[in-house]
């Protein structure tokens, strides 16, 4: 019997909980955090350990590094000058970014770093939201000169070296050739640290003060920054790696003394946040309730109506399918949404359980989480296993199949 109330099935919730613990006990996760809610209801999940051998168990309040699910919740700071006219979408960007002006392009993406044509127009605000500036991390290119430059110099923020302070890396991303025209084709990643800077330089402050002040602090989110303070290092599991042979389990970062227990030089939108999962449920019930935070306006209501809808044209988005649907030996079947709003896919056609207009993203530790406007419902998945093999992927496609089918009414 279902409950009748918009909620979850007693059933469904049971599965989910089944699939999570089975992706625990096969040794393949240690431990993990999920936290459903639909409407009024909210139910959490904390199953496993902190580490692969044992000890702490996960709790609630655990810590996670977000990765790339940083991104959505990383924007919310554009959009709020953006809503105040300290920006405007098709603002060239150079009077705060001179690093990124009188661009050359590349002729070919494959081609030599030095073989390019002149930029057709400026780099433009929009640009960069709809991650359309011209350089991204591009699956289709690796090994090519442009890629291999993009690692040497050190610009991508998921690497094993921290990034240089904001004005130095962002000298070292202008030595750079863009890989395609302004605006022409949608590439991943490297547009979300650039708008932290964007956003510290029109501010005057630095980029997680900002956020802090504007996003985190009114929507509660005490616990979701860029490192985890010393007193609460203890909540900040492993991050692992397993070794993508053997699946042998392989520290990538260390709670005490790793990358997130200092505040960085360089606050990466792209992939840099730590959170809990009732810090993100926060964030995404504010999306789901048109920008509203019980009676305090956190984001306009076209704001996010923006954000959550998919913004590339019909070539950037079959582009983008293309990639997903070709590179699912290299993702595990991640990132087949189709659309791309700011800072979060967006849901264009129905490719599993999820119905058109979900919105959210994953990142490459191993967590999950998306909004999904047509049934009000949240979902958040925390893990510290890196995608490095399918095991935590699978796990995230598991979770999603079985909250759908909890669906009650």
């Amino acid at each position: 019997m279902g409950t009748g109330n918009g909620g979850f099935s007693k059933a469904g919730l049971h599965r989910v909980r089944d699939v999570l613990a089975r992706h625990v006990e096969s040794g393949k996760v240690p431990g993990l955090v999920a936290l459903i809610s639909r409407g009024d209801e909210t139910h959490v999940e904390a199953v496993g350990t902190m580490r692969h051998e044992g000890g702490a168990p996960m709790r609630r309040d655990t810590i996670f590094r977000m990765a790339s699910t940083s991104k959505p919740v990383a924007m919310a700071p554009v959009m709020v000058l953006l809503d105040e006219c300290r920006l405007r979408l098709d603002d060239p960007v150079q009077q705060w970014l001179p690093e990124l002006a009188d661009r050359q392009v590349l002729k070919r993406i494959d081609g030599p770093l030095d073989d390019t044509v002149p930029a057709r127009r400026p780099i433009t605000v929009r640009d960069l939201l709809t991650s359309t500036f011209g350089l991204g991390i591009d699956l289709t290119a690796l090994g090519a000169p442009i890629m291999n430059a993009v690692f040497e110099r050190g610009v991508f923020s998921q690497g094993a070296v921290p990034l240089p302070d904001p004005d130095e890396w962002m000298r070292r991303l202008g030595t750079l050739p863009l890989m395609r025209q302004p605006g022409e084709h949608w590439q991943y990643h490297l547009s979300h640290d650039v708008l932290g800077v964007l956003v510290a330089r029109v501010t005057g402050r630095p980029f997680e003060t900002f956020l802090r002040e504007r996003i985190l602090d009114p929507l509660g989110m005490k616990d979701t920054g860029f490192h985890v303070p010393a007193d609460q290092i203890d909540r900040l599991p492993p991050s692992y790696a397993p070794n993508p042979q053997t699946g042998e389990f392989t520290v990538w970062d260390e709670a005490v003394g790793g990358q997130y227990s200092a505040p960085p030089v360089f606050q990466a939108g792209g992939g840099g946040l730590v959170s809990t999962a009732d810090d993100y449920h926060a964030y995404f019930r504010m999306l789901l309730n048109h920008g509203m935070h019980g009676t305090e306006r956190i984001l306009s209501r076209p704001a996010v109506e923006l954000m959550t809808t998919n913004c590339l044209t019909p070539e950037q988005e079959s582009a983008r399918t293309t990639l997903a649907r070709n590179a699912v030996h290299v993702s595990f079947g991640q990132g087949q949404q189709g659309g791309w709003g700011f800072g979060m896919a967006v849901r264009t056609y129905r490719g599993d359980y999820a119905p058109i207009g979900q919105f959210g993203w994953d990142g490459g530790t191993g967590t999950s989480t998306y909004a999904d406007p047509e049934n009000r419902l949240t979902g958040i998945l925390l893990t510290q296993v890196g995608l490095t093999t399918p095991d935590p992927a699978r796990l995230i496609h598991d979770f999603w199949t079985t909250l759908y089918q909890a669906i009650d009414d």
